[in-house]
């Protein structure tokens, strides 16, 4: 069986804004240009205009974009249950309150974008019985939670990545709502009124015996303070019932999306990187994930790659910060992966990566945004990643 790696992003087409390469912060090996710090990030934001009747995003030959469902209130993201039923996350960022200028910035700016808004905090069932691509079953499967983003059936558990907790509810096969307090398992690091980096995407190995949350920092480069930042910028790894919890891997400012290499043990994540180094630096990127390992955040970028205006600094630590394996290009907001085991897709992407665009994003960089579909070779296993990204669609 051959693999693809689908991973959530945007990535920036320049417009005449810079007359840098792109490229370069792109692939295995990316070229890091000198930092250009300044007091305030030059901000193009995509404008929420949604989708006009019948209109789709433009795929290549072969591959036909049909809507599956529409009228959701921020949707965040999707998970499969075994008999087919797609769950939906909804939730939406809130605003920031006491962060002075730069929180008032951020707030004017997420706000323009659509980002802000009463959160639905929801999970929604869409339930296609015969499969024909037609949901006919629509039903708010949990409701109540706290900015809900990460999802994950473990046994007769289904649980529920909350933005301050990981919590779990008894689920049942063929269930269309789940009922009842949830039962936190694993309390959450959370900053009241500026929690930062929200989602907490989750993942649980094939067996159930361990799952694993991702959590953000709650600011660019440790602004409110290290001691602020305990247990954040990080994955952590737990038991079912939530004991055995500790750090899988940390120094990741923003660890998005989750998953499991196929046939391997190997994990792997998206990880969204630092702001306000110029609009070529710093590429975000995806990785195999370390047990153990520190990916530099705050005191380095991209490996050992010393960021100045973290002070104090931690040279011992810096000397242990690997690099990751991929760079998807500055501020292009990859928000999550999906290994594709299929054998559907023409035969010039299998064993390549695919990154999937989200529907909105916010992009520090000095460019016209669009949405895109691309494809990344991929080595055997997973095991490696080489080549620029080639354009599948756009939006």
């Amino acid at each position: 069986m051959k693999h693809i790696l689908a991973c959530l992003a945007a990535l920036a087409a320049c417009a005449q804004a810079s007359d840098n390469n792109p490229t370069e912060t792109y692939g295995a090996a990316p070229q890091l240009r000198a930092p250009h710090a300044g007091l305030l990030p030059t901000i193009h934001t995509a404008d929420p205009i949604g989708w006009a009747d019948g209109a789709a995003p433009v795929a290549p030959e072969g591959f036909t974009v049909t809507r599956y469902a529409e009228g959701l209130d921020h949707p965040r993201q999707v998970y499969l249950l075994p008999n087919g039923d797609v769950l939906i996350a909804e939730s939406s960022t809130q605003a920031e309150s006491g962060g002075g200028l730069m929180g008032w910035i951020r707030n004017l700016v997420q706000k323009g974008a659509g980002a802000i808004s009463v959160s639905p905090n929801r999970i929604t069932l869409l339930r296609d019985a015969d499969h024909d691509g037609v949901v006919e079953t629509r039903t708010v499967f949990l409701e109540n939670l706290n900015q809900p983003y990460g999802m994950a059936l473990v046994g007769d558990y289904f649980y529920v990545g909350n933005t301050d907790a990981v919590v779990r509810f008894p689920y049942t096969a063929g269930a269309t709502q789940l009922s009842g307090a949830p039962q936190v398992i694993l309390p959450l690091p959370h900053r009241e009124g500026d929690n930062g980096h929200w989602t907490r995407n989750l993942i649980a190995r094939d067996d159930g015996s361990k799952l694993y949350v991702a959590v953000g920092s709650s600011s660019n480069i440790a602004d409110h303070g290290i001691a602020d930042e305990e247990g954040r910028a990080a994955i952590w790894e737990f038991n079912p019932d939530g004991s055995g919890a500790r750090i899988f891997a940390s120094g990741l400012r923003n660890p998005v999306g989750l998953g499991f290499a196929p046939g391997t043990e190997t994990l792997w994540v998206s990880v969204n990187e630092r702001d306000m180094l110029g609009d070529d630096l710093v590429p975000d990127y995806f990785t195999s994930v370390r047990d153990g390992a520190f990916y530099g955040w705050p005191y380095s970028y991209y490996g050992q790659h010393v960021d100045d205006r973290v002070k104090p600094q931690n040279p011992d630590l810096v000397a242990t910060a690997i690099a990751p394996d991929y760079a998807l290009g500055a501020h292009t907001a990859s928000l999550g992966l999906h290994f594709y085991g299929y054998d559907a897709f023409p035969e010039q992407l299998l064993e390549r990566r695919v990154h999937r665009p989200a529907r909105f994003v916010e992009s520090f960089r000095a460019c016209r945004l669009q949405s895109r579909v691309c494809a990344v070779q991929g080595g055997p296993a997973c095991g490696r990643c080489r080549g620029f990204p080639h354009r599948l669609s756009q939006r």
